[in-house]
């Protein structure tokens, strides 16, 4: 089935993003393989707007990049201050002033906040190039599975920049604060083996086994109830964010009495 006619099929054109819903499983395909899938402002909207309008139904998300990366990163005309029509380039940020610019930085990072929601697990299939916003896109989602031939690397330090889409604070999770200072100041490509071996994948696999890769770890997320998957992916996200053992004991507690509350309305009335 493909695109909810709810979302502007030029809106999905202009951000290069393709969306294909499939009973509970949704895939999103940055699809500007030429550039080997770079961003643009418009593909923040897009993803934006694919956040705010998926149906309840949708369970998990898959995002994807089409051909041979995932996403090379921002387009490079918007460094180099060449006109793309209808994009608001960099130095729109700086003629808007400081709490304009902030808000116009805060509508673009609508655009991957959203694939953090615990209402859904998100699952990056990331090979080739995840390069600055493409790897603040993987880093966005709950799972990475990547090809062997994948290279991360946050590179918006190296252009005199920051990483300004929700990367820093999953990356740290993930690696560590030293080694995150590491990746992104060095603004270094971090291999499979290694992105394995430090987190930042969950599994490697060949290339031309991404796809079989993501399909299994799908059917297995699915298989939870959706209300158990939800409260413990917030529980996790909470004990990331530094709850104390009381906050979090308090917040188990307080999830499990509705799981169990859910489970006997499901149960229906009892002798």
């Amino acid at each position: 089935m493909s695109a909810p006619t709810t979302i502007d099929a030029d809106l999905l054109e202009r951000g290069g993003v393709r969306l294909v819903v499939e009973g509970p499983r949704a895939t999103i395909t940055l699809d500007r393989p030429d550039v080997l899938n770079a961003q643009t402002p418009s593909t923040w909207v897009a993803l934006r707007t694919i956040g705010e309008q998926l149906g309840p139904d949708v369970r998990v998300v898959v995002v994807r990049g089409s051909g041979r990366a995932f996403s090379a990163g921002l387009d490079r005309r918007m460094f180099t201050g060449a006109p793309v029509e209808g994009e608001p380039g960099l130095s729109e940020i700086t003629r808007r002033g400081p709490e304009d610019g902030a808000a116009l930085i805060a509508e673009f990072q609508e655009g991957f906040r959203w694939l953090r929601d615990p209402a859904r697990v998100t699952v990056a299939a990331v090979r080739g190039h995840a390069i600055g916003a493409g790897f603040q896109l993987a880093l966005a989602c709950d799972f990475r599975v990547a090809a062997d031939d994948v290279k991360f690397c946050m590179a918006e330090t190296s252009l005199g920049l920051v990483p300004d889409l929700g990367g820093t604070l999953p990356l740290v999770r993930l690696v560590g604060y030293s080694r995150a200072a590491e990746i992104c100041l060095t603004g270094r490509r971090v291999g499979a083996e290694e992105a394995l071996r430090i987190g930042l994948a969950n599994v490697v696999v060949p290339a031309d086994g991404l796809d079989a890769a993501v399909d299994d770890l799908v059917a297995q997320v699915s298989r939870p109830m959706p209300g158990a998957v939800r409260e413990t992916l917030a529980l996790l996200a909470s004990a990331a964010d530094g709850a104390s053992e009381a906050e979090q004991l308090r917040a188990e507690r307080e999830a499990q009495v509705r799981r169990l509350a859910e489970l006997s309305a499901l149960a229906g009335p009892q002798a």
